[in-house]
């Protein structure tokens, strides 16, 4: 293992030097046994490499190359290596040691940052996370196996992401590639959930909207909030609070023969704002845990994984990909998913000095000074508490604040004890959930 730096040494980036540090930590290069020539280039030096091409906004694979060859890369010497050599270390590599390090920074910025995190948002539940899918874009026609394929060919299409998004600390828990990018949101969602801890709330979009689904978290001892599907069927059996457009009960849903049926009662919330009618479902059917505010705020909140992404996607140039093979997509992937971790953990830690809200720090200014303030010698954090405001880089949060109905505590009906909660369910999709449990039992 290579020594550490010296203090005389270039000074390096903040994230550089926590990077460091995560890989030295790393298990050592697993020499093959047998005839042939021992590699020149040691996997914490690929690793390495694939990491700061994505930190610094490099966009190929020859950068790497570039990188490892000609500049020289922190302490390490520059290793004579052709491109395909890099390419071929890549394509065989795999993708385990970069998930390793995924969880092992996760675990690392879960420690470091514990103290900085609020837990005012859904404050009865044990966490609160966001489940979604994103289609990435399309491969680049320029690479040689692609030329021939027409513009829109789904070919082009790599796949997509299915991840699970901590709102209250900012990190993806669990990412999954799914190379298949037309296959339906239900699919992997069982999966994605399976190893969350019962008491976690669960926020999704419209695509997951499932009967099934739902009962599936409540039985797991989770709670889930959801939009109302338009055309839903419902019948009220208990109301909280009604008044004009405002409404909190408890519902059956799914009320025809011919509908659909969920097995428990939930809670529906209503209410308008200008021309928009807000209509939420959830499980937490207790008033006075779940407000109707907070069942606003939690659910604006899921579009933090859209904000996530989009980090990835554009600062990070996910969008950019460097190749057409599956592999090596996945590891452009893991790569810049560890970046936004780091990122996204400093920006919290920017947040909580400056005494401001983390969507108050522009996380693309973050992206793009940051590096530059840590080449120099400045520390950026300092940089950005101190002086973020003159700067613009802390600056007043645009996002869309929804503006809830005042609901007097006294007004409320407690529901009777002898409520009946439960009945018999009716699932649609059989085979999409069927196919799901398959997946479970598989992994």
């Amino acid at each position: 293992m290579p020594k550490k730096l010296s203090d005389d040494t270039e000074t390096l980036g903040n994230i550089e030097k926590f990077l460091q540090q995560c890989l030295e930590d790393m298990e050592p290069d697993r020499r093959v046994k047998g005839p042939g020539r021992p590699r020149i280039l040691p996997a914490m030096v690929l690793w390495a490499g694939l990491l700061v091409c994505v930190l610094r906004g490099f966009g190929s694979q020859l950068a790497l190359w570039r990188l490892i060859s000609e500049r020289g890369l922190w302490f390490f010497p520059r290793f004579e290596v052709t491109d395909q050599a890099v390419y071929k270390r890549l394509h065989s590599a795999g993708t385990e040691p970069l998930e390793r390090l995924f969880e092992q920074i996760n675990r690392m910025l879960a420690e470091r940052f514990r103290d900085m995190v609020s837990n005012k948002l859904a404050s009865f539940a044990d966490g609160v996370v966001c489940i979604d899918e994103s289609t990435l874009e399309a491969i680049s026609r320029t690479l040689p196996t692609l030329r021939g394929v027409p513009e829109g060919d789904s070919r082009l299409l790599p796949g997509k992401l299915a991840g699970v998004f901590d709102l209250r600390h900012q990190q993806w828990l669990r990412v999954r590639f799914q190379p298949n990018p037309h296959q339906n949101e239900k699919v992997l969602a069982r999966e994605m959930a399976a190893e969350l801890p019962a008491g976690t709330l669960i926020v999704a979009d419209l695509g997951y909207f499932g009967f099934a689904w739902f009962d599936w978290l409540t039985d797991r001892g989770c709670h889930w909030l959801s939009r109302l599907r338009a055309k839903t069927s419902y019948k009220v059996i208990h109301t909280f609070y009604q008044r004009g457009d405002v409404f909190d009960g408890i519902v059956w849903l799914g009320v025809h023969r011919a509908d659909r049926a969920i097995r428990r009662g939930g809670r529906l919330v209503t209410f308008r704002q200008g021309r928009t009618m807000h209509r939420y479902i959830t499980n937490v059917r207790e008033p006075h845990r779940f407000p109707i505010a907070s069942i606003a705020e939690v659910y604006a909140r899921r579009w933090d994984i859209e904000m996530a992404l989009a980090l990835a996607k554009q600062h990070l140039k996910l969008r950019l990909l460097w190749s057409a093979k599956q592999v090596v997509i996945q590891q452009q992937i893991w790569a810049t998913l560890i970046i936004s971790q780091v990122l996204q953990s400093m920006r919290l830690e920017i947040a909580y000095k400056a005494g401001v809200d983390p969507f108050e720090v522009s996380i693309g200014l973050l992206v793009e000074y940051a590096p530059q303030y840590a080449y120099e010698g400045r520390d950026p954090v300092e940089v950005f508490v101190k002086r973020g405001r003159q700067l613009g880089f802390i600056r007043p949060s645009r996002r869309t604040r929804i503006k809830t109905p005042s609901i007097p505590v006294g007004s409320i009906l407690p529901a009777p004890p002898e409520l009946t909660l439960i009945r018999t369910p009716r699932y649609a999709n059989r085979r999409c959930y069927r196919r799901a449990a398959n997946i479970l039992k598989s992994n």
